[in-house]
């Protein structure tokens, strides 16, 4: 995630979880090393969820080698509402279940909306009554 969003949403619900930016190509440092080095503090049994917002960007890219550690998840194309879901969602006492994420980004997919078939489709049921 990077710290743009952090901050957004710690603004919104602070203390929730430990969140660690990165935020690629701010300095000399490739995206590999950042996220290298990020990993070396990662134990077993940490639970790490990862937003990203490409697909085939370079900072998804760099994270899928890691999806092989345990309760590891990877999740692109991320916004705000999406992240919230999620992390509003983390269980206390165990680990997030995949399909909670499934749910998640299923229920995004309803939020995007294209406002102006929306303020006419609003309108014509105006019209319509």
């Amino acid at each position: 995630m990077a710290s743009g969003l952090k901050d957004t949403f710690n603004y919104i619900a602070p203390h929730v979880a430990e969140i660690i930016t990165v935020d690629a190509y701010m300095d000399n440092k490739s995206i590999e090393e950042q996220v290298n080095g990020l990993w070396e503090d990662v134990a077993v049994q940490d639970e790490v969820i990862i937003f990203t917002d490409l697909l085939g960007g370079s900072v998804n890219q760099a994270f899928v080698k890691y999806l092989a550690h345990p309760h590891t998840h990877l999740i692109t194309g991320v916004n705000l509402p999406v992240i919230l879901t999620i992390l509003l969602s983390l269980p206390k006492e165990d680990y997030l279940a995949p399909e909670a994420i499934r749910n998640a980004l299923t229920d995004a997919k309803t939020q995007l909306i294209y406002v102006n078939d929306y303020l006419t489709a609003q309108a014509q049921d105006e019209d319509d009554e």
